[in-house]
């Protein structure tokens, strides 16, 4: 679980942890974008359509059987990587009860004074972001902070678990760390 910036979170995580990602479906027909995420076994989730949650909720569950690491960005979106967005608790039900023996492994992601430079602005195009970002001058860094895993077994219901695990992120976000 973890806060959520920018596309290069994606190239951060994944590099670092070889991880797969939950995504929102219209990525998987994004030129090129989508072809790579489907590389690394993306799980793809439409959250317009409510319906499909439960088959999404099995997906998830099949991938954590199979111990593949999944990153799931809870917030939905990306933020401006000072405040944490409300996380959203509908797929954190794949994990109670928890299909293994897994731990919750809360990771922030920190640009430092690149946050704001990184963060996708509002309504601005993935083209446009990558652009702005890789455009700037001098050299930024990116920091991972992996928190306290803990065990999701030990939470009675999936929003007890999503707030757990923002209560985690913020702290650590505020400083705390």
């Amino acid at each position: 679980m973890s806060n959520h910036l920018s596309w290069i979170d994606i190239l951060a995580m994944g590099g670092t942890t070889g991880c797969a990602f939950i995504s929102k479906d219209d990525v998987k027909g994004a030129p090129i974008v989508g072809w790579l995420a489907a590389q690394n076994n993306t799980i793809f989730v439409a959250r317009q359509r409510r319906g499909e949650v439960s088959g999404q909720i099995d997906a998830v569950r099949d991938a954590l059987a199979a111990h593949q690491p999944i990153a799931l960005f809870p917030e939905g979106t990306t933020g401006d990587g000072k405040a944490l967005l409300p996380f959203k608790p509908a797929l954190f039900s794949v994990l109670l009860p928890p299909p293994r023996a897994i731990l919750i492994q809360p990771v922030v992601i920190d640009y430092g004074d690149a946050a704001q430079l990184v963060a996708w602005a509002d309504g601005e195009s993935g083209i446009a972001n990558a652009r702005r970002i890789l455009g700037a001058r001098g050299r930024r860094t990116l920091t991972l902070h992996f928190l306290e895993p803990f065990d999701p077994g030990d939470h009675p219901d999936r929003k007890a678990l999503s707030a757990e695990s923002r209560a985690r992120i913020e702290a650590a976000l505020a400083g705390e760390m």
